[in-house]
């Protein structure tokens, strides 16, 4: 079994796929490192009267506001609250480095899809455990922290995928936002004249491809757990189709979530799949007129079924008990729903507590569809926990094949589901 500094070196040199880093002696590490925070022997004595938190706000602005937050959230506990952030590709690498050294936050913020392998080390105290009060939250956004029935983690707020598209173009062409998948096809080809493609998505063969595939995928049936049922390979013909056709273009293979917006706005397309984080963006520039909408599904009735994506926040453990309790009280502090949804207004995401996402649909009515996709949307690793990040490699490699001609999608999730189980 390679060592610890042989996956974080694999885990770095996947940066751009999810995270999936699988590392059993984790927990003997962590052991220790959370050992440090509260006993001699492993590290220095921590300060008492700060609250540490690794995470991925190496924006300026994200770092400032979410200090606002905590610095709103420490004062009545009487803390100081000191971010440790570094690149988001680098969070999971950078907590196995500080638990070597004895010196893990005591709040680690993951992705979602990172969870499970920390958890699964038994190195997070269940959040109900740290006195975290876990009610009121989304089903969609209580499974993106939670492994193996239990929650480890809180999600502030979450994101998802929609269908974003050009006002001006559909009204022109005298189109409604597609509901079903041959809607889609037929919208996509009307749409499609001269530069403008009718429809962009990224199909790259990493974690953006991925995550824009799911929904299609999910709606249709397809089963992370047995690829090969037959029910996911409508999901990729439909892709093929919309590139064979012309109506989106070969180019999605290389398209990452960022690309396929950059083609938006420079009105090379007329509709796309993306998220919330695009908004800033989009709401930046005056060439196009844009509204979302659901994504599109087999058939008329039934719920899209996107992935639900964001970060959670985590109680290492600590054999100093109070300090976990303090990190709890702090997490429920950010977690109140007034907290929620000026957080989730602020960098543009739904709040996970179901009172403050009903209430950010109602004040945000242009970004309500992703309030209403959230309740319908899986966490990626809830099915296949920490086996996820092989599983969405297979997937990648499925869709790739399919759209560059090399195999059917019958045969590339046959070969996908042999992938995904090898050395199981």
């Amino acid at each position: 079994m390679p060592s610890i500094a042989g996956r974080v070196g694999e885990r770095t040199a996947r940066a751009t796929k999810p995270a999936g880093v699988h590392v059993p002696a984790l927990a003997a590490i962590l052991a220790c490192a959370t050992a440090a925070l509260g006993l001699t022997g492993c590290a220095a004595q921590p300060d008492p009267g700060t609250v540490t938190v690794l995470n991925s706000a190496t924006d300026t602005a994200e770092h400032a506001a979410n200090q606002r937050f905590f610095d709103r959230c420490g004062k009545p506990l009487g803390v100081k609250v000191e971010q440790i952030s570094v690149p988001a590709d680098q969070v999971a690498s950078k907590a196995l480095r500080m638990a070597s050294s004895h010196s893990l936050t005591d709040i680690l913020e993951l992705d979602g899809s990172e969870l499970p392998q920390f958890a699964e080390t038994g190195g997070l105290r269940p959040l109900k455990a740290a006195g975290v009060d876990t009610s009121g939250f989304s089903a969609s956004a209580t499974s993106l922290g939670s492994y193996d029935g239990v929650q480890y983690g809180i999600a502030r707020s979450v994101n998802s995928l929609a269908l974003i598209y050009n006002t001006k173009l559909l009204q022109a062409a005298g189109i409604t936002p597609p509901r079903t998948w041959a809607e889609l096809v037929e919208a996509a080809k009307k749409l499609t004249k001269g530069d403008t493609y009718g429809m962009a998505f990224s199909a790259s063969p990493n974690a953006d491809g991925v995550y824009q595939f799911l929904p299609f995928f999910w709606s249709a049936g397809g089963d992370e757990a047995k690829l090969d049922n037959g029910k996911g390979e409508p999901a990729l013909q439909l892709w093929k189709d919309l590139v064979a056709d012309g109506s989106a273009s070969k180019s999605v293979v290389n398209w990452n979530q960022q690309d396929v917006n950059d083609q938006f706005v420079a009105g090379r397309a007329a509709m796309m799949i993306n998220g919330p984080w695009q908004v800033p963006v989009l709401s930046a520039q005056k060439k196009v007129d844009w509204a979302v909408a659901s994504i599109p599904v087999p058939e008329a009735g039934k719920a899209a079924v996107p992935p639900i994506g964001g970060t959670v926040m985590t109680v290492p453990k600590n054999d100093d008990r109070a300090r976990e309790k303090r990190a709890g009280k702090l997490l429920d502090c950010l977690n109140s729903e007034q907290n929620q949804l000026q957080w989730g207004e602020s960098v543009n995401n739904v709040p996970t507590r179901a009172a403050a996402a009903q209430a950010y649909a109602t004040q945000n009515p242009k970004l309500a569809p992703f309030a209403q996709l959230v309740t319908t949307a899986r966490s990626r690793t809830a099915e296949v926990g920490t086996r996820w990040p092989v599983v969405g490699d297979a997937l990648a490699g499925a869709f790739q094949s399919v759209l560059t001609g090399r195999t059917s999608p019958e045969k590339a999730l046959h070969r996908a589901q042999q992938q995904a189980t090898a050395g199981k």
